[in-house]
């Protein structure tokens, strides 16, 4: 038995103004940084170690990635844990929406539109991603470079973003693409997977702050 821990990185900045950021690259919050704090917290009390860790290539799921292994191994943290950094975990890019308020966006395309750019499956922003498109990147970097190190027994930290995370909770818990659109990954909240040998679930547990 293995463990796959995720977590959605803290508040942003652009998360507190309201603004669509994608591939943006805004820091922590101080509200951020507690919750990726407590993350780690919350992760030591559940007595969960780690192997490796993956994050992507933006600084808001890394920072967050720091500070929790701050709390759970201590100063340093961060260098005693193997880390990957990729692109493949990135946020959905919102393209034309990015950096734009979203009070604003409905203003310029109206409230259906930019609800079914937010909120369906597979239409995506212009110039950006749908959440079928971020699937399409993130789940084949977890099939070839995550699945084979639980599949080996480790244990794993991914540290990420709402909709790369929803793509891979679609992937372990055979969501379909109108359930994935009912959930939500809170930020800072480790979702914490058991997994067997063969990469199946075996428990969930979400660890509320």
């Amino acid at each position: 038995m293995s463990h796959l821990v995720l977590v959605r990185h803290g508040q942003s900045e652009w998360n507190e103004k309201n603004l669509f950021t994608g591939w943006r690259d805004p820091g922590l919050t101080q509200k951020g940084v507690a919750e990726a704090k407590a993350a780690g917290v919350a992760l030591k009390a559940g007595g969960l170690s780690f192997d490796l860790a993956f994050t992507s290539n933006l600084q808001r799921a890394q920072n967050t990635l720091a500070l929790l292994l701050g709390e759970l191994l201590g100063d340093g943290g961060e260098d005693a844990l193997p880390t990957t950094r990729h692109e493949a975990l990135n946020e959905r890019d919102y393209g034309d929406l990015s950096g734009l308020n979203k009070d604003d966006a409905r203003e310029k395309w109206g409230e259906e539109q930019v609800h079914i750019w937010r909120r369906s499956f597979d239409t995506p922003p212009p110039g950006g991603e749908s959440l079928k498109d971020t699937a399409e990147r993130v789940l084949p970097y977890y099939e070839s470079e995550i699945l084979p190190l639980i599949k080996a027994g480790k244990n794993i930290l991914i540290a990420a973003h709402g909709n790369s995370l929803r793509a891979l909770v679609m992937r372990l818990e055979g969501l379909s693409a109108a359930e994935i659109l009912e959930v939500n990954i809170d930020t800072g909240v480790p979702y914490v997977y058991e997994m067997d040998a063969d990469g199946a679930i075996l428990g969930k547990e979400i660890l509320a702050r």
